[in-house]
């Protein structure tokens, strides 16, 4: 059993408006999401494109129904582009982060990504240079430094279809930047990565200590199967499924929120599981999702 006074759970508006692929979900509204999130049980929130850019808009909005903005999304392109764009944009993201209460920034290196693109996803991955890796690990030690200026955490956030995809490739990004860069645990991106089980848990036992946010999803292995044999693009995958809420799929949690309370984690275990909102209802795959980690937590 988990403790609710470390432990707070938040969904992502992913699964009612997506924005990588803005036509799923594009008749939901902001309001009907922050809705049915508060009506699941859930508490925080990462942040949609369809939410209010101005903070006391928002924040009106998410008072009303009890939710907290607890992380956002930011692209780095540390490995292709100029560093000082990068770090000018994760600024203004802090500020509003922290303007919002949020204590974590997510960040993803999208130089050379292939995620939003058509193409293959397990054969077109890119594979960064010796060059690269540097610039990448000096850059997110200097996001690192700019996050602690607030008081917040900076913690990467590993997807298929970049540079930082792989066990191996978590691993030397880790293994090389200073010790206030932290991870963003992503359950379902690092079993789509290797395909076993045995990938989340060493995941989550070898860096426990230095996740700052988790993402909780599962994936369909009969989509999983079908996209690799296939072929398919990442988005290729979302549309028809591959991903969907804690204990609906293939994973096995119980190992992960065992670890969570050894470590005595402090955070947000935040569900995020992207797919058709038109296929998945949102509010009764929030429920659901909702129900599972009761039940296997207390929370």
């Amino acid at each position: 059993m988990l403790d609710k006074s470390k432990i707070k759970l938040g969904i992502a508006p992913i699964a009612w408006t997506n924005d990588d692929l803005p036509e799923l979900g594009s008749k939901n509204t902001f309001e009907q999401c922050v809705s049915e999130m508060a009506l699941a049980g859930f508490e925080g929130s990462e942040i949609g494109n369809k939410y209010p850019k101005d903070p006391e808009v928002l924040k009106k909005a998410l008072d009303l129904r009890g939710i907290q903005i607890c992380n956002a999304w930011f692209s780095t392109f540390f490995t292709t582009n100029d560093p000082a764009e990068t770090i000018e944009g994760f600024i203004k993201h802090r500020d509003f982060l922290y303007e919002m209460g949020a204590k974590v920034i997510g960040c993803s290196e999208q130089g050379h990504s292939i995620q939003g693109l058509d193409k293959p996803i397990f054969d077109n991955k890119p594979i960064f240079t010796e060059e690269e890796w540097e610039k990448l690990i000096e850059g997110y030690n200097k996001l690192a430094v700019l996050a602690e200026e607030k008081e917040m955490k900076l913690a990467l956030h590993h997807h298929m279809g970049t540079g930082i995809q792989t066990s191996e490739e978590i691993h030397r990004f880790m293994k090389d930047t200073n010790k206030n860069v932290y991870l963003l645990f992503d359950t379902g991106h690092i079993y789509f990565s290797e395909g076993k089980q045995e990938a989340v848990d060493n995941l989550i036992d070898n860096y426990a200590h230095r996740i700052a946010h988790i993402h909780l999803k599962d994936v369909r292995q009969n989509v999983y199967e079908k996209l690799i044999e296939e072929k398919w693009s990442f988005l290729d995958g979302i549309k028809a499924g591959v991903f969907t809420v804690p204990g609906d799929g293939i994973i096995d949690f119980d190992h992960v929120f065992f670890k969570v309370k050894d470590t005595e984690y402090e955070g947000w275990m935040v569900v995020e599981a992207e797919q058709d909102p038109a296929k998945a209802n949102p509010l009764e795959y929030s429920l659901k999702a909702r129900n599972f980690i009761r039940e296997k937590t207390s929370l």
